[in-house]
C-alpha cells in the first residue's frame, strides 16, 4: 500500500506548530507575513493562510487586521481603577515583566511638559517594556530634574519610578485614545507601521496636587485592554469621562 500523503497545509501547520511551541513566537509576539511565509515554505498563499486558519482554531494563532498573524495570547488587563505599575499589571497576569531603557537625559523642558511639571529642566526617560520577552509597551517620562537629579540609569531599568520617587503621591489623571503607530514606535514594538496602538498619557501628582510625572505609554492594541468598574448605572448610554477630539 502506497503511504498516505500527507496535506501541503497541514503540513505547514505542524511546522508552524513547533515553532510556537519552542518558542520562537511567544504570546503576542508577530508572525512573519504570509507572504514571507509563502516564500520560506515554497506554497502559495492560499495555502499558507489555511495553515494559518487551522491553528487559529486550535487557539495557538490569532489575527487582527493592520497587525497580521500573531501567537495567541490573552491580552493583559489593566485596571483604570486605581494608580498601578505596568509591571505589575503584568506580574497579576502571569506575565514576566522587563525594561529596557533606550533613553536617560537630563534637559530643557519641552513647551507641553513644562506647562504640565511646572519646571524648565527636566529628566526624561524612554523605555521599552517586555512581557515573557516581547514588546509590550514603549514608555516615555518625564519628571522635574529636581526630583530626578539622585537617580541614575540602572535605577531606572530595574525599577518603576513611583518607588523611586522620595514624595507621597496622591493621584493621577489619565487620557487614553487611539492612534496609528509611526515608524519609529512601530520598529520598536516589532508591529507594523501604522497598525493600532492604544496612547495613554498619565499625569501623576504628589498629594498637594503638583504634578511630579508625566507619562506617555503606547501600547500595541493587540496586547493590552484598559477595563474600569462602573459601580453605579447613570441615565446614559455613553462611559463617563467621554471626550470628542476634534
Amino acid at each position: 500500500m502506497a503511504p498516505v500523503r500527507t496535506i501541503r497545509y497541514r503540513e505547514i501547520a505542524e511546522r508552524l506548530r513547533e515553532r510556537v511551541a519552542s518558542g520562537e513566537f511567544v504570546g503576542g509576539r508577530l508572525l512573519p507575513s504570509e507572504a514571507e511565509l509563502s516564500a520560506q515554505y515554497d506554497a502559495s498563499r492560499v495555502t499558507v493562510r489555511r495553515a494559518l486558519e487551522l491553528l487559529r482554531d486550535d487557539g495557538l494563532l490569532d489575527a487582527r487586521q493592520g497587525f497580521g498573524w500573531f501567537a495567541a495570547a490573552v491580552p493583559v488587563r489593566q485596571s483604570l481603577g486605581h494608580l498601578g505599575t505596568i509591571e505589575a499589571q503584568m506580574a497579576e497576569s502571569g506575565l514576566r515583566p522587563q525594561r529596557r531603557v533606550l533613553e536617560f537625559a537630563f534637559l530643557s523642558a519641552e513647551p507641553a511638559v513644562r506647562h504640565v511639571l511646572a519646571c524648565d529642566q527636566v529628566l526624561r526617560v524612554r523605555r521599552l517594556n517586555l512581557a515573557d520577552g516581547a514588546p509590550f509597551a514603549l514608555v516615555t517620562v518625564w519628571c522635574p530634574a529636581s526630583l530626578g537629579e539622585r537617580l541614575s540609569r540602572a535605577d531606572v531599568e530595574r525599577t518603576p519610578f513611583y518607588e523611586l520617587l522620595d514624595v507621597p503621591l496622591g493621584g493621577a489623571t489619565q487620557t487614553i485614545g487611539a492612534d496609528a503607530a509611526s515608524a519609529d514606535d512601530a520598529r520598536l514594538l516589532e508591529i507594523p507601521a501604522g497598525s493600532p496602538v492604544l496612547c495613554c498619557q498619565r499625569i501623576t501628582k504628589d498629594v498637594d496636587g503638583q504634578a511630579v510625572l508625566m507619562s506617555v505609554h503606547v501600547f500595541p492594541a493587540h496586547r493590552t485592554e484598559f477595563v474600569v468598574d462602573l459601580a453605579q448605572a447613570e441615565p446614559s448610554i455613553a462611559p463617563s469621562g467621554l471626550r470628542l477630539v476634534e
